[in-house]
């Protein structure tokens, strides 16, 4: 069994969902402190005239330690309805009308029906399991704050994911390559599990004047729809640890 696990992202871009692919089980890793201006309620698409903007769930006061499980989004303001505003202009774009833009309002419309409430996580679960069908991805997901994953023996960053992998019973953890440094090779070669890292191909697709790389899905899905996106998960190569 393959394992990866990542923190719960919002809307993440293509390299997310490959390792989604890659993998038998993912596990969105919610016990860690939540990062201030990083990918759990935010991501990227593009603005109206070039460059990109960001898409973005506000949330409730916190501590600067809170960890992701206990982030919530704000209960006063209407994130929805200002995302899909913000994406109107991928219809009428003088450079890069998006020809799928219908088909990717409808499932943001049926994603957006589906939470049902403010917990960053379950709003991030949803999004994701939901494009996982979309995309016909079969990978079990789960979260780990729900699995009570034991980490008292954990001594470093790097082994989070070899305590959580030894719990799941997974003979295979993969992780993206941006971060090899972060693990010891030798702790899993010590409990028999081989470890891989995923890097992606470079992806590129009509989008505009200047292609902007590395966006949400959701600007996969505007421009390449369901099929095109598909055939985008496989463009990657899996190296083990040495």
């Amino acid at each position: 069994m393959k394992l990866a696990i990542m923190q719960p992202y919002f809307f993440p871009y293509i390299g997310y969902w490959q390792l989604v692919h890659a993998v038998d089980i993912f596990i969105l890793f919610d016990d860690v402190q939540f990062i201030r201006h990083g990918w759990v309620n935010r991501n990227r698409v593009l603005k109206h005239g070039g460059d990109w903007q960001y898409i973005t769930v506000p949330l409730r006061k916190h501590s600067m330690n809170e960890l992701i499980k206990n982030i919530y989004a704000h209960d006063e303001k209407d994130w929805k309805t200002k995302i899909s505003r913000q994406l109107e202009h991928y219809n009428y774009g003088y450079k890069y009308k998006a020809p799928f833009y219908n088909d990717v309002m409808d499932l943001l419309k049926s994603i957006f029906s589906k939470v049902s409430n403010n917990d960053l996580t379950e709003i991030n679960a949803v999004i994701i399991k939901e494009i996982c069908l979309y995309l016909n991805i079969k990978t079990k997901v789960l979260i780990s704050s729900d699995e009570r994953f034991n980490y008292e023996d954990v001594e470093d960053s790097g082994e989070w994911a070899l305590r959580i992998t030894e719990q799941m019973k997974a003979q295979e953890y993969i992780n993206p390559i941006a971060g090899t440094d972060i693990f010891k090779l030798e702790k899993f070669q010590s409990r028999k599990i081989k470890l891989s890292f995923l890097k992606s191909d470079e992806i590129s697709y009509a989008q505009g004047k200047v292609f902007e790389p590395w966006l949400s899905i959701v600007d996969v899905l505007m421009f390449n729809g369901q099929t095109g996106t598909q055939s985008l998960l496989d463009k990657y190569t899996i190296a083990s640890a040495h």
